[in-house]
């Protein structure tokens, strides 16, 4: 009898997402974001980036949180997330979660599209998770981002591969010279034009790729 007990409790925790496994991976994501975040796994891709506890971490583009309330966990209450958006409602709403959630380490900055508003020399890390492809004017933005970064400090950008993001932005390669180039060519060239480089690239996510930049050095 006690050990159908336990066993019942290990279910529980399980199905809930309390419990060690898949499911840990989803216990801080809600409705359509646990589906997000088995595609990526919030904890492999902080490895990959070298989130740790302590560091002061820039989310562009957070929204209410979905891999926000990820990082806030991760660098725990030595460390802070400045969370930036330019939907106000939003960030509203991330502030509501990481109150329920217990999180006393996320700021919310409403940012302009082409400036994040973050304060300079504060960042250990950046990132931007299925935003860049948003941006009316990313060079801009990430000129106004390197002032934020400490030397040194990383900008992790998450993005699909280009046959789900061509669906998403009606793109048709099949015509000739068509106007958006892939992917990775619009990165490299924003790294480029404002004064980054591009260290790798991670794959381990099948329909997403990791871009990792760098300050360039003068």
């Amino acid at each position: 009898m006690k050990k159908l007990s336990f066993l019942l409790i290990l279910l529980c925790l399980i199905i809930f997402g309390k419990g060690p496994g898949l499911f840990s991976q989803t216990d801080l994501s809600e409705g359509w974001e646990i589906k997000e975040a088995k595609r990526q796994p919030p904890k492999k891709i902080m490895d990959a980036i070298g989130v740790k506890p302590g560091m002061v971490i820039g989310e562009i583009g957070a929204g209410r949180g979905r891999f926000t309330v990820y990082l806030a966990r991760e660098t725990g209450p030595t460390g802070k997330i400045l969370a930036n958006d330019i939907d106000k409602k939003s960030l509203g709403d991330l502030e509501d979660r990481c109150k329920k959630n217990g999180f006393t380490n996320v700021e919310t900055i409403i940012g302009a599209e082409d400036d994040p508003l973050i304060p300079d020399d504060t960042l250990d890390l950046a990132i931007m998770v299925y935003t860049y492809h948003h941006l009316s004017q990313p060079d801009d933005l990430l000129k106004n981002l390197k002032p934020s970064l400490k030397p040194g400090a990383i900008l992790a950008i998450l993005e699909m591969r280009d046959f789900e993001l061509d669906k998403e932005l009606h793109i048709d390669r099949s015509k000739p010279d068509p106007k958006t180039p892939p992917i990775r060519d619009r990165i490299l060239k924003s790294a480029r034009e404002t004064g980054f480089e591009l260290i790798r690239i991670e794959t381990f996510i099948e329909n997403d790729y990791i871009f990792i930049l760098k300050e360039k050095n003068n």
